[in-house]
């Protein structure tokens, strides 16, 4: 039984990933801090839904603990690491940079430390489409340049894929950075478009739309993520010989290192995604129109091409189904007593 340490499991991405992980037979470490960035106790609902086994440990503690992660690779020796804990959100890196610095900067350094110790057969570390920053052309490709990040969130993701590939020269680590876009999908985070636009409509409150609606998203269902993520496991980047790296590829010529993006391939205007919300509500949604907020990008856009050549896979969940599925698991998680349309 292959052995997967899965930081940030509480969270939304990390639950999916647990749940896919050990539906597959693998044994899972999980990590987690337990923050009350959001509500805790949809974090804890989240762990209630793994099956206890002893194939699933969870471990409470915060990745950037001197020496906490070190004891788990001791302990463990995991033969695959999938570092998603982080501190996320654009808006919320204005108002608290430290925890940022703190958890995305010094936990990535220790995951590195401990990696290089104990080294696995391969390190899948989250960085984020925020990466690409003011990159105007698109849809974005992992060989675009990404100097320009708007936001210190995306500042401290780009800087973690900087330190991983610097240990993957130095230790021959194999790391892939996956670079995900817009997630959506039930058991979502409440700080995301997505989860406060169906709280506020199903109460009759107004939702705050940014820069007027004119924003578009690579909108990607937690599913596509999810199994992109399992496919690259397996992808694990080879530091070429010749430092020759084929055309279209990310990978360093320098290192056993590559960024992937894990993406729908489609930029869907806001506004079209507040119509998918409102059909699967069957309600209208009161709009307030806000300017764009400080750190935010008017659109992404993912070039996926990359990663089907390496895995086969991409991304094909449409909004409109998607949406439907988290108001179905919204409705029945919070019990409102309003069932979604079927359209």
């Amino acid at each position: 039984m292959q052995t997967v340490l899965v930081t940030g499991s509480a969270g939304f991405i990390g639950f999916h990933l647990c749940q896919r992980l050990l539906a597959e037979g693998f044994r899972v470490i999980g990590l987690d801090a337990m923050t009350d960035y959001y509500d805790v106790a949809l974090k804890q609902a989240r762990l209630d839904q793994l099956p206890q086994s002893n194939a699933f440990v969870q471990i409470t503690g915060r990745v950037e603990t001197p020496g906490l992660v070190m004891g788990l690779f001791e302990e463990h020796r995991p033969d695959y690491v999938i570092h998603l804990a982080a501190q996320a959100g654009v808006r919320y890196s204005i108002e608290n940079p430290r925890s940022y610095l703190e958890s995305n900067i010094a936990g990535s350094f220790e995951i590195l430390e401990a990696a290089r110790a104990y080294p696995p057969r391969h390190m899948l570390l989250a960085s984020t489409s925020s990466a690409y920053g003011a990159n105007t052309e698109m849809p974005y490709r992992e060989t675009d340049k990404a100097d320009h990040q708007m936001s210190f969130y995306a500042a401290t993701k780009k800087a973690g894929e900087n330190m991983a590939h610097s240990y993957a020269h130095l230790f021959g680590l194999p790391v892939t950075m996956f670079r995900f876009f817009t997630v959506y999908g039930p058991w979502g985070r409440p700080d995301m478009a997505l989860f406060k636009f169906t709280k506020a409509i199903l109460n009759g409150e107004p939702i705050d739309v940014y820069n007027h609606g004119d924003m578009k998203r690579d909108f990607t269902y937690i599913d596509d993520l999810v199994t992109g993520i399992r496919r690259l496991m397996d992808a694990v980047p080879l530091r070429p010989e010749d430092g020759i790296v084929p055309e279209g590829d990310s990978l360093s010529p320098v290192a056993p290192f590559r960024v992937v993006n894990i993406g729908n391939s489609d930029a869907v205007q806001l506004t079209d995604f507040i119509a998918a919300i409102e059909t699967a509500l069957n309600r209208t949604a009161i709009r307030n129109m806000m300017p764009m907020q400080p750190g935010d990008v008017p659109a992404t856009w993912a070039d996926a091409s990359l990663l089907h050549r390496l895995t086969g896979y991409v991304p094909s969940t449409d909004v409109a189904t998607g949406v439907a599925q988290f108001v179905r698991w919204y409705q029945d998680h919070y019990d409102t007593g309003k069932p979604a349309s079927d359209a």
